[in-house]
Formats: structure tokens, sequence, C-alpha cells
């Protein structure tokens, strides 16, 4: 019989572990119990982590590695120049575009109007009352409900019920994160590029990684390593191709048996997510549903419609149907794991040997992607803070769309490759037009969703500059 294709299998697992949520979530509601739930966080979840944790393993060393490799195999230093020029200004281009993709998208149905105007009042009053507490705050427009003497009642039910509500734990994490950003100086993320000491930079205390740092050691070794004399660097270059090697190699042993852990990432994310409830990821659903669909018509356009194009136009040696099958097993790595680094070795295998990208080029434009390329999240936030603005009555001018366009690309630079790290860069983007950080809590319930489809993007943006920038380079790439 003939052996299912890996990719198929890892859909079969992702079909299999909605199935098995959607039971244990509907048993658990039916019979009153946890026990489906717990056992679920015991003995299936810790699987899917293990998952994660083992690709996050091989993605340091492997991005440290292969960008050596790649610089130490050029026969002319200039060439790094160029190809790093280009690759950072396509990236630029890249995000600005898909973030402008999902502000038309967001305009043109606003699905934030879709709810009822009693409902938006509500909202509306809502902020109000958080801007008359937060005089930092810019007025947006000079709409007020709490002076309209229609609204007199309304307003001190909202006061009081606000008085004694509390952050949700998830919703303050975020925002002591985004408190902890704002604290630090304008040139932080500079100062942040350049590590003090390699190994911390691999893996601090909390056993985080700060991938800059990694991307920053590895170009200043290979460019050294290109201009020391040949009888030194030959033997180096050999241990660190060898390294690589064995990274990628390793990458093969994972993918043989990802199909189990990607049902249990599956399975754990969403029994986590529903909890017993199975109202409590439907908060809000008439927003929420509508704000998911537009978001969800915004990544697919530009996963599927805008990167074809791109390739069809300036990579014309990859055919669409070359590209969409070549990364597919990167998307679907990328979907499980919500993680643009965790996936960077499955995207890497997959551009390399589909989409015959030279390694020297894969090696350092990938990498860098999986930190600074981030279309995906930056399309998710445009489109939400829009559609927040609009469930709360607020309308949002072009010159505060288009701060939202920078800031969502400045902020993606440098962001976590992890599960949910646009929530915290959200917070960034609502301060920067005078909206209420507190809002990520309205779209939280639907958030993890959401997040798996936009690491899709980011990865499928990876690869397409990849792929443009080797086409471009075509030349330089046959000397390496």
């Amino acid at each position: 019989m003939k052996k299912i294709a890996l990719h198929w299998q890892v859909i079969i697992a992702l079909v299999f572990g909605i199935i098995y949520a959607a039971g244990i979530v509907y048993y658990a509601d039916v019979n009153n119990t946890k026990e489906g739930i717990q056992f679920t966080a015991d003995y299936v979840a810790p699987f899917g982590e293990i998952f994660v944790n083992v690709l996050k393993l091989i993605a340091v060393p492997m991005v440290l590695f292969s960008i050596i490799a790649g610089i130490g195999s050029l026969k002319n230093i200039k060439q790094l120049g160029g190809i790093g020029i280009k690759t950072l200004l396509i990236y630029v281009g890249t995000t600005m575009s898909a973030i402008l993709i999902g502000l038309l998208l967001v305009n043109l149905i606003k699905p934030g109007t879709f709810p009822s105007e009693a409902s938006r009042i509500e909202k509306r009053i809502e902020y109000e009352l958080w801007l008359a507490e937060t005089p930092s705050a810019p007025r947006l427009d000079d709409k007020s409900f709490l002076t309209n003497p229609l609204y007199a009642d309304q307003v001190g039910g909202i006061r009081t019920r606000m008085a004694s509500a509390t952050i949700d734990p998830a919703t303050q994490d975020k925002l002591d994160k985004a408190a902890l950003e704002k604290t630090k100086g304008p040139l932080f993320k500079l100062v942040d590029i350049f590590p003090s000491n390699i190994l911390h930079a691999i893996s601090d205390d909390k056993g985080k990684s700060n991938m800059l740092q990694v991307i920053f050691f590895a170009i200043f070794f290979g460019v050294v390593l290109v201009q020391l004399p040949k009888k030194h660097s030959k033997p180096v270059r050999k241990l660190v191709h060898g390294l690589n090697e064995v990274f990628i190699s390793m990458i093969n042993v994972v993918m043989k048996v990802m199909p189990i852990f990607v049902f249990a990432l599956m399975a754990g994310t969403l029994v986590k997510s529903a909890g017993k409830d199975l109202d409590k990821l439907m908060e809000q659903l008439y927003f929420l549903g509508h704000y998911s669909w537009v978001l969800l018509l915004a990544l697919v356009l530009v996963a599927f419609v805008y990167y074809p194009l791109l390739i069809h136009f300036f990579a014309k040696k990859i055919t669409l149907k070359q590209f969409l099958i070549g990364i597919r097993e990167a998307q679907i790595t990328a979907f499980s794991t919500s993680s643009s680094m965790a996936t960077l070795p499955v995207t890497m295998e997959c551009v390399n040997d589909n989409l015959h990208v030279p390694k020297p080029i894969s090696s350092f434009v990938l990498p860098i992607g999986a930190t600074v390329n981030m279309d995906g999240t930056s399309t998710y936030q445009a489109v939400a803070v829009v559609a927040m603005a609009q469930f709360h009555m607020i309308d949002l001018d072009f010159m505060q769309q288009m701060v939202i366009v920078l800031t969502a690309t400045l902020a993606s630079i440098g962001a976590a490759a992890v599960p949910s790290a646009g929530l915290v860069l959200m917070i960034v983007v609502l301060e920067s037009v005078g909206l209420n950080p507190a809002w990520i809590a309205i779209i939280l319930p639907v958030d993890r969703i959401l997040d798996m489809c936009r690491t899709v993007v980011n990865v499928t943006g990876d690869a397409t500059v990849s792929s443009i920038v080797a086409n471009d380079t075509h030349k330089a790439a046959k000397k390496l």
C-alpha cells in the first residue's frame, strides 16, 4: 500500500485533534465534569509542548550555523551587503503591503459596525469613561455620550460596573509586558542587537533566546571567516557545515513523528482555550465572528494571491503550483505550532529542496525573516485595531490609519516569533492612535486560532522573499 504523504498525515492529525477537542469539551459541558479536560492537560497537551520545544531546540543552533555556513561560502564579501540590503527592503515592502490589504478590507466591510447600535453605544460609553480617567489619551473626535441626557442612566450603570471590574490575568500579563517595553529608551532595540555574551543570547536564565543577537553574532562570525586565510578558515568551515548537516538530519527525524505531536498540540490547545464552557469562545459572538472572517479573508489574500503574484512577476523560474506545493509542509507546521521560529527548520528544508533556493541565500534570508518579517501579525494588528475602533463607534481618519501602518511595521521588527506575541505588539499599535490597550481582551477568545492562521502568512512571506532574492541574485548564486 502506498504510504500517505507527510502533509496529508499532518492534516489528518489536525482534523482528529479538532474532533477530539470538540468531543472532550462537549462531554465536559453535558456531564458537568472536568475529567476529560484534566486528562488532556496531563497526558495529551504535554506532547504538543514537547514538539514545539524540540523544534525550537533545533532552530536556534540551526540559525547560527546555517548563517555562518552561508556567509562562509561566499566568494566575495560584497555579495553579502547586496543581499542583505535587498532582503530588508523587500521584507519592509511586503509588510507594509500586507497591512494596506488588511486596512482596505476592514474599511470596505466594516466588521465593527455589524453589532447592534445599542451594544455599540455601550462600548462607546465605556471608551468615554476610560478616556475621562486617562488624560494622556487624545480625544479622537467630538462625540461624547457622557453628557447626553439620553444615556444618563446607562452611563451610571456602566461606570459602576467598570469600577468593580478586574482585568483578567491573560490581558494583564500582556499589558505588563507592553508597559515594560515602554520604559526602555528609543535606541534600546538597536542596543539589544549586540550581545555581550553569545551563550546568554542563545539561552538566557529563563530558557529563551534573543534571535537578533544570535543572527548578529552569526553574520559577524561569517564575515570574519570569509576574510581569514584559507589554511585557517578551511577546518572551521568544515566543522560549521558538518554541524549544520547534523541539525538538518535532526529535523528529518522529528518530521517522521510529526503527525502524533501535531494531534497532541491541536487537541491540547483547543481544550485549554474552550475549557468546560462551550460558549466561552463565543463571547461577543457577533463582533468576533465578523472580525474573524474579515481578518481570515485578508490573510488568505496575502498568502494565496499577493505572494503568488510576487512569485509570478519576480521569481519567474518558480511556477505558482511549484511554489504552493513546495511550501505546504512549512505552512502546515506553522499552523500547528503558531511559531515562525519553531517552523524555521521546516521552512528552510522546503525552500531548499522544493523551490531550489541556494542554501547560502536561504540560510541568510529565512532566519532574518523569522525575526523581522511578520506580515500576518502586522495585518492582524491593523484589521483588529480598526475593527475594534468601529465597534466603539470611533472613526479613524486617513492619517491615524497611516500611523497604524508605520507602527505595525516597526513593531513587527524583532518581535518574538512565538505564539500570541502579536498581542503585546497590538497594545503598542492601540496606544499609537489613542485607543484603550485593554481592548485586547475583546479579541483574546479567538486569538489562538487566528494566531495559527497569521503564522502561516508569516512563513509564506519568508519563503516568497527568499525566492525573490535568489532569483535577483541568480548570477551571484552560481558563484557560491
